[in-house]
């Protein structure tokens, strides 16, 4: 059995904040098509938290899967998989350093918010909160979704435009509804004609569910 391609092992992983010893929390930070790891931990910088170290990963070639999130999931292979491999050995990184899942943030926009979407569903636990900018699901729209696992409350935030051009409304509505099965508390925000962007409302309300949830 050959083994297939694995595109985002061994790339680089940005970190700001203290070292993973000395933090108390983190935050894992997924970027979007044709951003950066540096690009996205702006978003990190954006929440600041004493204790928490923030870091992200980096997708070969600026892009975690090459169509839309929306499209056959075998098209987007390997890149997804690889995508989901580099979080759970990031989260697996900072259970080493003594960091609980529930002290473990996962954010990400676009492509990134999709793969974090993705990997919460696929690995239900009770995470310190999910921060869904401008995801959902992945999976082409008429396909059911079934995932099984308690999310124990996770907080997950998603916040997305009900213009989206890569985003359809129906499918930020669908990933609410399975979080929600799945036992998360989920606040969902759609923002008139906000386009595919990251607004100051999305980060404040991030923030205060940061502020509540996460001591």
């Amino acid at each position: 059995m050959h083994h297939e391609p694995d595109p985002h092992q061994g790339q680089n992983v940005v970190r700001y904040g203290p070292t993973l010893q000395e933090a108390t929390s983190a935050m894992i930070l997924l970027h979007g098509r044709g951003a950066t790891a540096s690009s996205i931990l702006d978003l990190g910088r954006a929440l600041p938290r004493e204790g928490m170290v923030y870091l992200a990963p980096q997708a070969l070639g600026n892009t975690w899967y090459p169509h839309s999130f929306l499209a056959p999931r075998p098209q987007n292979e390997p890149g997804i998989s690889s995508g989901l491999k580099a979080i759970a050995a990031l989260v697996e990184r900072l259970h080493d350093a003594n960091i609980p899942s529930e002290r473990i943030v996962l954010g990400g926009f676009s492509q990134g918010a999709c793969l974090v979407s993705d990997f919460v569903a696929r690995h239900p636990a009770r995470y310190g909160a999910a921060l869904i900018f401008s995801g959902g699901l992945i999976g082409p729209l008429d396909t059911p979704l079934a995932y099984a696992g308690d999310l124990r409350k996770t907080p997950i935030f998603l916040g997305c435009s009900d213009t989206d051009f890569h985003i359809p409304l129906r499918r930020v509505r669908e990933t609410a509804a399975i979080f929600e099965g799945m036992g998360a508390d989920v606040l969902t925000t759609i923002y008139p004609g906000m386009g595919h962007t990251i607004v100051q409302e999305e980060m404040d309300t991030a923030k205060e569910l940061l502020d509540d949830h996460l001591m």
